[in-house]
């Protein structure tokens, strides 16, 4: 019978998809640590001593401007990890990355991930196409935040964490909500008021619950269906293994 640590990382898709001896890799040397909201990840211009596949937490990658404006220009759930850098050769990057939903993750070394990177094709593949798929998002991204307004980015958003987390109720205040778009504060409660009279949600204390996903899609943009198709999707078979 798998223990509960074998459990738990084979619910990140990057680690469920290692062989055997592999995983026993990650199993032995890896940690499940839990992240509360806005534990730092990695931070701008500093080593990044550990690689992060999140079990049922999202990070946020994201840029910092001169006069201290935030906007969030990725996000990693169970699909995925946190080393894109070191995936490129780079040993640090220019933005910070930390946690957006608080959760649990699998934390191994970046040692530990160099050598699989090196010496397991099949892990390699994995991260090669994760990698694809990320970069395509954020070129989707990119145009989302320039041409879609804050109510349809809003509902896209919503919809993204939640098929992370896989759960109907994300903790969440506007104040980062507003952080992770890109824009003010007071445009964000106007757009959550109306996704609210629509019924498609429901915003207090600090939580964001979904009351009508199909509704709520509807309300999206495009991006949405568009990131489900980048990975192919994974987001919504990670819930099959959620329910399991």
């Amino acid at each position: 019978m798998p223990s509960r640590k074998s459990s738990q990382l084979r619910t990140n898709v990057i680690l469920r998809g290692l062989d055997d001896a592999a995983f026993a890799q990650v199993l032995a040397h890896g940690t499940i640590v839990d992240l509360p909201l806005r534990e730092v990840v990695y931070e701008p211009e500093r080593p990044i001593d550990d690689v992060y596949f999140p079990i049922d937490c999202v990070l946020s990658i994201v840029t910092r401007m001169r006069d201290g404006h935030q906007i969030e220009i990725g996000t990693i759930g169970r699909e995925g990890m946190s080393a894109f850098p070191l995936l490129l050769g780079a040993s640090s990057t220019a933005n910070d990355c930390y946690c957006q939903v608080p959760g649990s993750a699998v934390k191994i070394s970046s040692d530990l991930f160099h050598e699989m990177h090196a010496n397991i094709p099949d892990f390699r593949q994995l991260l090669d196409r994760y990698l694809q798929a990320y970069v395509n998002m954020l070129g989707q991204m990119a145009a989302c935040n320039r041409l879609h307004n804050i109510q349809t980015r809003c509902a896209r958003w919503l919809l993204m964490t939640r098929d992370r987390v896989t759960a109907d109720e994300i903790p969440l205040t506007h104040e980062y909500l507003a952080m992770m778009l890109g824009t003010g504060r007071s445009g964000v409660t106007i757009a959550v008021g109306a996704l609210q009279d629509a019924a498609l949600i429901r915003s207090a204390r600090g939580t964001f619950r979904i009351l009508d996903r199909p509704g709520l899609e509807a309300a999206s943009c495009e991006c949405y269906e568009v990131a489900k198709e980048q990975f192919g999707g994974i987001l919504r078979a990670m819930e099959g293994v959620a329910q399991a």
